[in-house]
């Protein structure tokens, strides 16, 4: 088959004419004759704000002062009294039951653990052989309850 006939001058300069045209068209279409802007940025670090973790604040409640102008003892170092501070002791690593009221056959609130520290609120009180005292955990409010006398030890405040 003889292709002269079809390959002559003015079908190659169509050929080529047409493709030139579309490929205009083409860079158009995608922006390659539009400016190109070069943003002025340069090094832009990206701001980083650090949000501390939240903590937990006990809620302690104030204790009164003692007026200096009174004449009021001096408590003793080693009793119990409202306002001190007691650590359980004595239980042999047992931990200690506080208890909803005092007595022996009072619901048990929660287990105290050995060498756990408490502020005394009330107390005494007697029942079952045992002299009862209210304690409150200072960090944390919701583990209160009456603890009997003989496992607890009085400490220094912090």
């Amino acid at each position: 088959m003889d292709l002269r006939p079809y390959l002559n001058r003015w079908v190659i300069l169509g050929a080529l004419g047409i493709a030139g045209f579309l490929l205009l068209v083409t860079l158009i279409l995608i922006g390659w004759t539009s400016p190109r802007f070069a943003p002025d940025v340069g090094f832009a670090p990206a701001d980083l704000t650090m949000i501390p973790a939240p903590t937990h604040t006990p809620n302690i409640l104030p204790t009164s002062t003692l007026d200096p102008v009174s004449a009021a003892a001096t408590p003793e170092v080693d009793v119990i009294a409202a306002g001190g501070y007691v650590q359980i002791n004595g239980t042999e690593g047992d931990g200690l039951r506080i208890r909803s009221s005092p007595g022996l056959n009072a619901d048990t609130v929660f287990r105290g653990e050995e060498a756990e520290v408490f502020i005394v609120r009330e107390g005494p009180q007697t029942a079952d052989g045992y002299a009862w005292w209210y304690v409150v955990a200072p960090y944390d409010e919701t583990r209160a309850g009456w603890a009997a006398s003989e496992f607890l030890a009085v400490i220094p405040p912090p």
